[in-house]
């Protein structure tokens, strides 16, 4: 099942962080950049070169990338294929992939977008984030592939300022996103795998330590992907709770902490330009310590 190739690519890493595959042309090194034209055709080529850097310089330490599709549908087409090579790029190197997706519609549409990415479309992925607003029928296509290896993360308590709005709303005297909660823990339980965990999954924001601590009692068994750290604010402080007493539980995602590295002031005299992946791999490195260390301190280490 998925999420057991996830929890065993974890331990082999000792390492639940997930780099975030979000390229900006920006965040390129003018070197790369400078091998092709300066068109939205040749930005996709350097992006292209960009991401294999990025995965060559963490495949060893890390267990998984999450690409998000927005930054390649941005470009179109070759956006889009970009996004697919980045994805087989990935895979070849032993990588588990989440795309980023965030779909939610009618449910012959959700037969359709879990066809492109998980039943032999343009791309084919380990798992995805969903939104649940459209209810069951939105997700139960997804879910029809979770005993075929694919697994889905779902939006239940999200990183951003604005989640509240609707997220922090009550009904019966609960949140909605406890009740969220409750809907994932329940469409999760026929997909457990060896380790007692279900490969449907939720998306619970490192900036909201006090709701994850509920989320992580009401669903025990679900994997927990959480966005917010590092450039969001989040820290390792304040992501032990959504992991549980075994020391699984959760994935860890930073974007920018890692990817864009380089651009940081202090590391701006710290490596040639053309060595700008060093930034990127320790950044990687310094973000896997930070969480190990402080799951030590709570007796919540998996190996």
């Amino acid at each position: 099942m998925f999420v057991d190739k996830l929890i065993e690519n974890i331990i082999a890493k000792k390492n639940h962080s997930v780099v975030g595959l979000d390229p900006r042309i920006n965040f390129v090194p003018k070197h790369i950049q400078e091998k092709y034209e300066n068109t939205k055709e040749g930005q996709c080529l350097a992006i292209l070169d960009f991401n294999k850097i990025i995965i060559d310089s963490i495949k060893d330490i890390v267990a998984c990338v999450k690409p998000q599709i927005a930054f390649y549908e941005a470009y179109g087409l070759q956006g889009l294929e970009v996004f697919a090579e980045t994805v087989n790029y990935a895979k070849e190197n032993g990588l588990v992939i989440i795309a980023d997706i965030k779909r939610g519609d009618i449910g012959s549409t959700a037969s359709a977008y879990a066809k492109a990415y998980f039943g032999g479309g343009y791309v084919d992925v380990d798992s995805v984030t969903l939104n649940p607003y459209l209810g069951i029928d939105s997700i139960k296509p997804f879910l029809d592939y979770c005993d075929k290896d694919k697994g889905v993360f779902i939006l239940d308590k999200t990183s951003n300022k604005s989640s509240g709005d609707i997220q922090d709303l009550e009904s019966d005297n609960k949140h909605i996103y406890e009740l969220v909660g409750k809907y994932i823990n329940s469409w999760g339980e026929a997909y457990k795998g060896k380790f007692g965990y279900s490969s449907v999954g939720a998306v619970v924001g490192a900036t909201y330590p006090k709701e994850m601590k509920v989320l992580r009692e009401i669903m025990s068994k679900s994997y927990i992907l959480v966005p917010g750290y590092g450039a969001q604010g989040g820290t390792a402080k304040d992501i032990v709770d959504c992991f549980n007493e075994d020391g699984l539980g959760a994935v860890v995602n930073s974007s920018r902490g890692i990817i864009a590295a380089h651009t940081k002031e202090e590391n701006l005299n710290k490596y040639s330009e053309k060595e700008f992946h060093y930034c990127i791999r320790e950044a990687a490195i310094n973000m896997r310590d930070s969480i190990n260390d402080e799951l030590a301190k709570h007796n919540k280490i998996a190996w």
